[in-house]
């Protein structure tokens, strides 16, 4: 019996592990359909619930109805659900005027920073957020005090720049889907400049964010190309393919599904590695593992750098009564 050769050439995978969901964007999911099984259709979200778009689109097939602000949402007795990046003052106060019944999925670690930027100004300092101008986290963030309570700050060069009232009165906080890196060189001018500046008390980048650029670094220097699954207005998923090309691996991609890969990358690679951002469902990291499969005899190795066990409550509405 004639054995046909395999015409595909092999292809090592190293699969990053923590990758894709976290506890944050989890829970606001299930908050969105524990409330469709609960209440039924539709069910209203402000924003995208996380940013990815085959989770809103699935969201969507099963009755969840997206809108960008609250005067788009008719008058309601349905739920109307905040997305896990966090809002402002103002829009739970627009709501309680409309009488909505609000559940909140607002991550609770970016709740975090939101009590500490709203304790540093209580006690008279003048609040940097560091962070990238436009991302609901941000506009949630600087959202919760007077205009001009928080001052934000993208790049190192702002950090030189930057004029405090009261060099003496000043705290930092920060945006929770950061680069590491990125954020300890504005940290670090800062502090240079401004020696009794306020600190969080806790890391304000989240666990997630942490162990998945952690997993990219240990993976980077191997491999020949990365593939970020993720969604291009995702943070935390942008912040993975930078960490990658600086890591170690200059090509690295930011793909949303299967099909946005560019197979002229993979030519004459040896290993590549995978990831996946913190709002980017497994499935679809299957997804691309299978159209590899399709083109090359793969061999998977996951390398993991942490293991996560991490898991936030949903709220009281949504709980299933005591037996």
């Amino acid at each position: 019996m004639t054995v046909t050769p395999d015409p595909r050439p092999p292809l090592r995978i190293l699969l990053a592990a923590p990758r894709g969901f976290c506890a944050g964007v989890d829970r606001a999911i299930q908050i969105v359909e524990l409330a469709l099984a609960k209440f039924g259709a539709p069910v209203y979200v402000r924003h995208e619930i996380v940013h990815n778009r085959y989770v809103v689109d699935t969201l969507k097939a099963k009755g969840a109805i997206f809108v960008e602000e609250l005067d788009e949402i008719p008058e309601t007795s349905q739920p109307v659900i905040f997305s896990a990046h966090g809002v402002a003052k103002s829009v739970p106060a627009d709501a309680a005027a409309r009488n909505m019944f609000v559940l909140d999925a607002t991550c609770p670690l970016v709740f975090k920073v939101h009590f500490e930027a709203e304790r540093h100004h209580r006690e008279g300092r003048e609040i940097i957020l560091i962070g990238h101008a436009g991302h609901p986290e941000v506009d949630g963030t600087m959202g919760q005090l007077p205009e001009g309570a928080v001052r934000l700050i993208e790049t190192v060069e702002d950090a030189r720049r930057f004029t405090p009232r009261d060099p003496g009165q000043l705290a930092y906080v920060t945006q929770t889907t950061l680069s590491l890196d990125d954020t300890a060189a504005i940290v670090t001018v800062l502090r240079e400049r401004f020696p009794s500046i306020a600190a969080p008390h806790k890391e304000d980048i989240c666990y997630a964010t942490t162990n998945r650029q952690n997993a990219v670094k240990a993976i980077a220097p191997e491999i020949d190309c990365l593939l970020v699954v993720g969604a291009p207005n995702s943070s935390n998923s942008l912040r993975l393919r930078e960490v990658g090309e600086r890591a170690g691996c200059p090509k690295s991609r930011l793909i949303q599904r299967a099909n946005d890969i560019d197979w002229a990358d993979l030519d004459g690679a040896g290993t590549i590695g995978i990831t996946a951002g913190a709002s980017a469902p497994q499935v679809l990291v299957d997804e691309v593992l299978d159209a590899l499969a399709a083109r090359f005899r793969t061999s998977v190795e996951v390398v993991s750098t942490a293991e996560e066990r991490i898991a936030f409550n949903i709220p009281r509405e949504l709980r299933q009564p005591a037996a």
